[in-house]
């Protein structure tokens, strides 16, 4: 196997000093997670320092350490790469992974959608070439350049997420990454806390522009209030090529028909004078968007968008993002959909159509466990409880709410749905798992932090047999 990184290699892309030679088959900033034979990098954050953690990470097999040049000199023994600063070292470290590789690269940014949408991506491009993809949530001024350091000198297709929570920190992931395609799923009222309004919000993910190599394409989402916003600012930074998707006739891929059920869509879209008949195997409206999205990337980067449009049958919703298991009990079992890692107004929304959509079974009932939905700002209170006709619309039955947000739900939902409230999801978790029954269709969903996720895991742990199975698959 060729080495990922070799001594010599990383410190031309650093300007760094390997006094002893190595290879490295990866890249590592976690002593926790890493694997024998990965470069471990110390990044100093505001709470930890890395270089705390490197005679850790060479125990555990780590081909060598980057360390700042202050420290290198602690343990001359040790293979390490010396740097003048770990950040900007394995910033440099990723712009010289991109100059290496043939990679036809996608950047992916948006205020929800975007890990969904880069699964997808990774997918459909994986079946036509060599792919790389940000692994989990790796979005941030660390994730991406750390990302972008793994990618191998072989890759043909590249998917990467850009992710942000105040302006100005897109601009320099998209210069790292110089995308050959930048494409932005949706713009809405997430991180709301900090911009003064979603027009902030657009124009902090018009930044992913910033980057684009020469001849780079946009895909924007046709839908969206702010497409001519971000339009402007794509053409204002020399973009030439859009493509445009969605259900607006003017749309460039043009969604004509979803038939929605429990395990996913059917699809027909319309683009350059022809029809396009697809399958995406995750329930809920917010994935058939994503698939455009996705198809019409697709097409930008050059790549095969029928052979794409025929690999999204194969899409899974990922766990705290969707994913949908049958939970078994002793007297039968009941659906868990996991929704537990991050919650806006809009996915949401998405999330309760999904619930609406997926059947209880005998007696059963629609439960909704929820948590406060984060960085929304001011408009909070109203945010949540202008949820109410989203959860009455989907036939929710039993809505289970922590945080002080939510209580504002459960006023709204006075007298109309079945409601109990606690201040955190500490103060609901038995009270969740008392009234779940065989037959029930449970979805949880809240921000991060709002501690969603222990509760989606303690009705994991209900199930009583050995192995897991996705609902609806045998």
């Amino acid at each position: 196997m060729t080495a990922l990184w070799t001594h010599t290699e990383a410190a031309a892309a650093t300007g760094g000093v390997a006094p002893t030679p190595w290879t490295a088959n990866g890249v590592s900033i976690d002593s926790r997670s890493l694997r024998h034979g990965d470069l471990f990098i110390a990044i100093r954050g505001d709470n930890s320092d890395g270089h705390a953690h490197v005679a850790d990470a060479l125990s555990k097999g780590a081909a060598a350490a980057m360390v700042n040049e202050s420290w290198a000199t602690q343990s001359e023994a040790s293979p390490v790469l010396a740097v003048e600063d770990t950040d900007r070292g394995m910033r440099d470290l990723a712009r010289a992974a991109r100059d290496r590789a043939p990679a036809r690269i996608i950047g992916v940014t948006g205020s929800v959608g975007k890990t969904g949408t880069k699964e997808m991506l990774a997918l459909a491009l994986g079946e036509q070439g060599e792919t790389a993809a940000t692994q989990g949530n790796l979005n941030n001024h660390w994730g991406l350049p750390l990302s972008l350091a793994r990618m191998a000198r072989t890759t043909e297709f590249g998917i990467y997420e850009l992710g942000m929570n105040h302006a100005g920190e897109i601009a320099p992931l998209s210069e790292i990454l110089r995308p050959d395609v930048a494409l932005i799923t949706t713009v809405e009222s997430v991180h709301l806390e900090f911009f003064d309004s979603e027009e902030g919000i657009a124009d902090a993910k018009a930044e992913i522009f910033t980057g684009l190599r020469d001849g780079g394409g946009a895909v924007l989402n046709r839908d969206n209030r702010h497409f001519d916003r971000l339009r402007r600012s794509a053409e204002a930074a020399g973009v030439t090529r859009l493509c445009s998707f969605g259900g607006h006739p003017d749309a460039t891929l043009r969604l004509t028909k979803a038939e929605p059920g429990p395990h996913g869509s059917n699809v027909t879209a319309e683009f350059g004078g022809r029809t396009l008949n697809y399958v995406v195997g995750a329930p809920g409206h917010h994935w058939v968007m994503n698939s455009l999205a996705v198809l019409g990337a697709v097409h930008m980067i050059g790549a095969d968008m029928d052979r794409a449009a025929v690999s999204l049958a194969g899409i899974r919703p990922m766990k705290g993002r969707g994913e949908q298991r049958s939970i078994t009990l002793t007297d039968g079992s009941f659906v868990l959909i996991d929704e537990s890692y991050n919650a806006s107004p809009a996915s949401m929304r998405a999330a309760f159509d999904v619930l609406g959509a997926t059947s209880p079974s005998g007696d059963g009932r629609r439960i909704a466990v929820l948590g406060d939905m984060l960085e929304i700002g001011e408009s909070a209170p109203d945010a949540h409880a202008a949820l109410a006709p989203d959860v009455l619309r989907n036939r929710v039955d039993i809505v289970i709410a922590a945080g002080d947000n939510m209580a504002h739900l459960v006023a709204a939902l006075s007298g109309r749905a079945v409601t109990a409230h606690g201040p955190d999801s500490a103060a609901i978790h038995d009270r969740v798992l008392d009234t779940v029954r065989a037959g029930d269709v449970v979805m949880i969903k809240g921000s991060l932090g709002s501690r969603m996720i222990p509760i989606a895991d303690a009705l994991r742990a209900l199930d009583r047999e050995d192995g897991h199975s996705a609902a609806g698959e045998a």
